[in-house]
């Protein structure tokens, strides 16, 4: 499983590159399409890094037009970062590319295979997310 996230995050990187983005911007913006409204330790948290950095990202993203800091009304302290009409465009050419990247992945799968691997890719993530919850079991 390690060893085919780690392809995949490679060509995704590869891809999102050719629209001129890093694959930390492309995945902020996606983040910010999918939930919109949350604040920068959400996006951060979900991302997989440091509050500083996703403040690094989005301070440049915010300077190039493609995103927009707001306040939290629920938390005077916290930001919302929200997409532009600018990042629009660039959102939708990231899905496409998302979507051809899954096709690509998915190549000579049936629709059961894919179906069956989706029940399982999710069973798994559950074990997963009880095994974090659990306490550790030491034998």
């Amino acid at each position: 499983m390690s060893d085919n996230s780690r392809l995949l995050r490679r060509l995704f990187d590869e891809r999102v590159r050719d629209l001129g983005l890093t694959a930390a911007q492309a995945r902020l913006l996606l983040s910010l399409d999918l939930f919109p409204d949350q604040n920068q330790g959400f996006h951060a948290d979900r991302l997989e890094i440091e509050p500083i950095t996703l403040t690094r990202i989005a301070d440049r993203m915010e300077e190039a037009g493609w995103l927009e800091r707001r306040s939290d009304p629920a938390d005077r302290r916290a930001r919302i970062l929200h997409l532009t009409g600018k990042s629009r465009d660039i959102v939708d050419k990231l899905q496409s590319t998302v979507e051809h990247l899954f096709e690509d992945t998915l190549r000579g799968l049936s629709a059961t295979e894919r179906d069956n691997l989706g029940k399982l890719l999710d069973r798994i993530g559950d074990n997963l997310a009880r095994a974090r919850e659990q306490e550790p079991v030491h034998g």
